[in-house]
């Protein structure tokens, strides 16, 4: 038998490992930002430092930079120790590398900048979004072709959940990102309303699942078996464990959408396969623990494997925690509340963030050979980065609590509590701040990790070649099993396995996406519903540019405590027109969907005026922003006319699309909006220099839109609900 010499590439590890560090403590400091604007409001410093602005740079910063690094670094690392082998091209692995980090510095820039689409998990432009399906598929080219050119006979565990990871994330990615550019850096999502927010959810839900979730179990199953020294626990279980996740996770994205105007069948289908989601996940949480039966002791003196098994933990308890949140009893409280972020939260910082640490203390030392430069600042990053994790859930869960009971809670005479949604967001207030306080430990932990880490890189010395051998199973015959498990079958043939994968997760998709699209009873136009005017339609697209949507939701649901806070209750057919759909996901601030003229709230012009100026002033304890530069800042319309009509290619009932007609609408709705406004701040003491100078500002296409909504429906009084 010959034994072939090769070498196994470190540089590629050392980079990605490098880039996931770096990314890391920016994504964590970003978060640690926007935890503190909700304590402090003064915080918001400029326009790109919002709020609105920057909180999906923290989470785009921290899945996709962050967590997004720690995969190919681990993938890069085990997978060419797997296979035997050293990565098929160099060239494309570096590739792989610099356009990553030419993605994530574009969202860097743009998303501040207010270039967003306002999906969740995908807000980058569509740009940006062409370029990562380019790296995606150079990432998933240079891996295939490594399994192809393998030295060992069957693909282990971990390649199985890396097949799965790169082709689901490739089709979530190129369904979800169906956009109509506008002009360079804007689009507009080509579905709309309910099957927008389908589709989103089904991306958004699975992103955890393929991005988040997947990639690392594949992590899991090499990095816990190496740090102990001893093989996975259970073989068919991880069988049972790798093909039941990824068939039931892909159903469950609509229990995101409890109780909105998704139709029934499709919020039942999500709950179901939400709650079947606890046998498998369980089943990979227990795989992975079991296998340091009889080796708990290592634990003791090993931080690489206290990280594993706290990022086990954690994934075991968000994993119960998520089909538990899908009941609709238990999401009735949840949804909208902060009980979301702890729990998203027990899975980023517990799951991903503990064993990326993990995994860094354990690749380091190998790449550089040499031992960890301090195990006591390890042994003390772990126990910080626990300690924060707690300092940081603990009161996220007593908030949410607090809140999703605070908002149902009804005097005898059937009156709200607290009428004022104000008044559940002020008593918030402390848990923010030990929210804050726990992610400051939490960063601490990171930052004594890079220094560990990089004094000892500078100790040692980069093993960029690593110099292996390895028999090639693949050229040696090999006398047939009488009795071979069937599942040796699959894993001989990477290309059975890849597209079996992609069957077993396009049946949910289909089975729960198409019905929406082909079956109209599933979103019942109503008559009343017109499209946005152009000025509406500009004041939108500031509200999304300006992240609006992450502190208020658009979706009354039909629940009695909601329509008695907010008026009638949401229905599909008035969202037929919103490409993208805003129903949120978060409330920081009330809802808003009936807050057009002529609804529930009713509020004048200069209300919403005012209350974008200076909003402490006009509700005493909002920690809501201000937004003086919509006043200085003109309204730049040159493009509507090309969203008009690109509206009008998606189905919306455009007529009229002359230029002169469309600047003629926008004058006058302008006109009458600042005419309204200076009214009732001046006391009727304005000049025509006056409204002339206001009606071209930013700000009165934003209070368009704002009194537009859930206006095509005028009803005072509350739907009686039982």
């Amino acid at each position: 038998m010959e034994v072939e010499k090769f070498q196994y590439d470190n540089k590629i590890v050392s980079k990605f490992a490098l880039a996931t560090v770096i990314w890391g403590v920016i994504g964590m400091l970003v978060g640690l930002l926007i935890a503190c604007q909700l304590v402090w409001p003064s915080l918001n410093l400029t326009s790109w430092l919002t709020f609105g602005r920057i909180r999906p740079l923290h989470t785009n910063a921290v899945i996709f930079a962050f967590v997004g690094n720690g995969i190919f670094a681990g993938v890069y690392y085990s997978l060419q120790r797997l296979l035997k082998t050293r990565m098929w091209s160099d060239k494309l692995s570096n590739i792989n590398f610099w356009g990553w980090q030419l993605i994530i510095l574009s969202a860097v820039i743009s998303l501040p900048l207010g270039y967003t689409t306002s999906k969740e998990y995908a807000e980058l432009e569509w740009p940006i979004d062409i370029a990562i399906t380019l790296l995606w598929v150079v990432f998933g080219w240079n891996m295939f072709a490594t399994i192809l050119k393998r030295r060992v006979k069957h693909l282990y565990v971990a390649i199985w959940f890396y097949i799965a990871t790169f082709v689901t994330v490739a089709v979530l990615h190129i369904v979800n990102s169906f956009e109509f550019p506008i002009h360079f850096m804007k689009s507009y999502s080509w579905y709309a309303g309910v099957q927008d927010a389908l589709v989103q959810w089904w991306y958004g839900h699975n992103a955890v699942a393929f991005f988040l979730t997947t990639p690392y179990l594949g992590l899991m199953y090499y990095f816990v078996p190496k740090a102990a020294n001893r093989p996975v626990y259970s073989y068919r279980l991880s069988i049972i464990h790798f093909w039941a996740l990824i068939f039931i996770y892909i159903w469950a994205g609509p229990h995101h959408l409890l109780y909105t105007a998704l139709p029934d069948w499709a919020q039942s289908l999500g709950v179901v396969f939400s709650i079947m989601l606890i046998a498998p996940s369980w089943g990979g949480m227990l795989n992975g623990l079991l296998t340091l039966r009889g080796a708990w002791d290592k634990v003791r003196d090993n931080v690489v494997l206290k990280f594993m098994v706290v990022a086990l933990t954690c994934y075991g308890m968000a994993t119960f925690e998520g089909p538990m949140l899908s009941l609709k009893s238990v999401n009735l409280i949840s949804h909208f509340t902060d009980w979301t972020i702890a729990h998203v939260h027990v899975g980023g910082l517990g799951w991903n963030g503990m064993l990326t640490f993990g995994m860094l203390y354990f690749i380091i030392p190998k790449i550089y050979r040499k031992p960890l430069y301090s195990k006591k600042l390890a042994n003390a990053h772990f126990w910080i980065a626990t300690l924060g994790i707690l300092l940081y859930a603990i009161p996220m869960y007593w908030a949410g609590f607090a809140q999703g009971l605070m908002w149902q809670q009804f005097n005898p005479d059937g009156t709200l509590v607290n009428k004022d949604f104000l008044e559940t967001v002020t008593q918030l207030r402390p848990f923010f701040a030990m929210r804050a306080a726990g992610g400051a430990l939490f960063i601490v932990g990171a930052v004594m990790m890079s220094y560990n880490l990089l004094k000892t890189a500078l100790a040692g010395k980069l093993v960029a070649n690593e110099e292996a051998e390895a028999v090639n199973a693949l050229m040696v015959e090999h006398k047939k099993e009488k009795k071979e498990y069937w599942h040796k079958v699959v894993e001989r043939k990477p290309v059975r396995m890849l597209i079996l994968s992609l069957v077993v997760i396009l049946i949910g998709g289909a089975i729960e996406i198409i019905p929406t699209f082909l079956v109209s009873s599933n979103v019942k136009t109503i008559s009343s519903v017109k499209p946005y005017t152009p000025l509406e339609l500009e004041g939108r697209d500031l509200y999304i540019r300006e992240g609006c949507n992450n502190c208020h939701s658009q979706m009354v649901r039909p629940l009695r405590f909601e329509t008695a806070r907010y008026g009638e209750y949401s229905k599909a057919g008035e969202f037929v027109y919103d490409h993208p759909f805003l129903w949120g996901s978060k409330r920081t601030g009330p809802d808003l969907h009936r807050e057009g003229v002529g609804n529930k709230q009713n509020r004048p012009d200069s209300w919403h005026y005012l209350h974008m100026m200076e909003p402490s002033s006009i509700s005493p304890g909002s920690i809501m922003p201000t937004y003086e530069w919509l006043t200085e800042d003109d309204l730049n319309a040159d493009h509507i006319l090309d969203k008009m009509k690109a509206m009008k290619s998606m189905g919306v009932p455009y007529e009229n699309i002359e230029e002169q007609a469309v600047r003629d609408s926008i004058d006058a709705q302008a006109t009458r909006i600042a005419k309204s406004v200076l009214f009732d701040i001046t006391k009727d003491n304005y000049t025509d220099e006056d409204v002339t100078s206001m009606k071209q500002k930013e700000i009165v296409a934003l209070i368009a839109y704002l009194q537009r909504l859930g206006s095509d429906i005028n009803k005072l009084e509350a739907t009686k609900t039982e």
